[in-house]
């Protein structure tokens, strides 16, 4: 297990990283979405094996916290039955993949997922450890937000392109080769001295090659997703992206198959009305999706304060069109972007940040949770 104890990688089932919890044991589901049956198994896993909390990743995996050494070969095999282990920690590190889950039955992304899948499960790409890959062919671009280098999206007409994260444009691409561009562009990548991110490969002035760069502009940005009904079925949230192996179990008998998304929420195949559940946000106007905040302690090492219970008390404070983040360090592992108020925990108190992220410099410094609670307007007016 001394891998564990490494920081700065994604981790997964078979690679974990070690928290103030315990081990954290990454799931990545193959396409993007579980059975009923592998999600009640995950829900009864959680709870033999961790401490009963399952987070919901941005990079639309789920992560089983609390997990003791002597339980982490017991949660492999469970995972193993229920078809969600890659063979190796090479293909487990190589499979990340993001996948829209706004398609409908009878469209090419679960065939081109588990098509890429396996082409990853072939090949001997070493990539950098965050870098991945996202599935997002509808009329509009469901993961524009998220992270991802390299992307199987639409042009405005409705033709398949093939885009480097950073690049203005893609490549238009037919359905049996779109695979085959996808591993192309993470070969120059590689090939061309791509060391971290794509973007930021470009923005440094590598250059694509005619062949890879194309001229086709990608479909419009959908608007934000929001929990509530949709013509695929339902999404559903959870409070900072985190559930109980209850509201799992609750989820998977209600529904078919989940689908995954990168916004901390669920998609229910298939459900046309939704169910209220005490662990879970069905209303879209909920103020807990103003707030953002990581594990905290003491399920964090390196956190300096229970994040959560302070971003539950400030979030129907916080204006509708605004978002709070709470860290508890300057790391900002639930939230790498901008927020509209951001709170780091220090040794010392909480620096508040505007319109900035945990890297900017604070407007206030030192402010106890006391002091933050009792004068909510300190994040309130900001």
């Amino acid at each position: 297990m001394s891998d564990a104890a490494i920081k700065g990688w994604c981790p997964g089932a078979l690679r974990p990283m070690l928290s103030g919890d315990g081990l954290v044991v990454r799931v990545r589901p193959y396409g993007g979405r579980l059975s009923a049956q592998q999600a009640a198994g995950i829900a009864d896993l959680a709870e033999r094996h961790g401490n009963g909390l399952i987070d919901l990743t941005s990079r639309a995996n789920l992560q089983i916290r609390g997990v003791g050494d002597a339980g982490h070969r017991p949660l492999l095999d469970g995972l193993a039955r229920l078809g969600l282990l890659d063979a190796d920690t090479e293909t487990e590190r190589r499979r990340n993949v993001l996948v829209s889950p706004f398609w409908r039955v009878g469209d090419d992304t679960p065939s081109l997922a588990a098509e890429f899948e396996q082409a990853l499960s072939d090949c001997a790409l070493d990539l950098p450890t965050k870098f991945g890959f996202a599935i997002d062919e509808g009329t509009e671009g469901a993961l524009a937000a998220a992270s991802a280098d390299v992307r199987i999206e639409r042009d405005p007409a409705g033709h398949l392109i093939v885009r480097a994260d950073g690049a203005e444009f893609g490549c238009p691409v037919s359905r049996a080769d779109a695979v085959a561009a996808v591993l192309a562009l993470a070969e120059w990548f590689i090939a061309s001295g791509g060391r971290g991110r794509m973007a930021a490969h470009l923005r440094d002035g590598a250059k694509l090659p005619d062949a890879l760069r194309g001229h086709a502009e990608p479909a419009p940005v959908m608007a934000s997703a929001l929990p509530g009904l949709c013509p695929q079925g339902a999404l559903v949230g959870a409070a900072f992206g985190q559930l109980t192996p209850s509201a799992l179990h609750h989820l998977a008998r209600l529904a078919p198959a989940l689908r995954m998304t990168p916004w901390r929420m669920l998609l229910l195949e298939g459900l046309h009305a939704m169910r209220s559940h005490d662990d879970l946000i069905t209303r879209s106007d909920d103020p807990l999706l103003r707030a953002i905040a990581c594990s905290g302690a003491p399920r964090c090492r390196e956190a300096h304060a229970d994040t959560r219970e302070l971003a539950v008390t400030l979030a129907p404070h916080i204006a509708p069109d605004a978002h709070l983040h709470v860290s508890g360090c300057a790391k900002g592992c639930a939230h790498s972007g901008p927020a509209s108020i951001t709170l780091v925990a220090t040794g010392a108190g909480y620096d508040l940040v505007s319109n900035g992220t945990t890297r900017d410099a604070p407007v206030l410094r030192g402010l106890s949770a006391d002091s933050i609670l009792a004068s909510p307007s300190i994040v309130g007016g900001c």
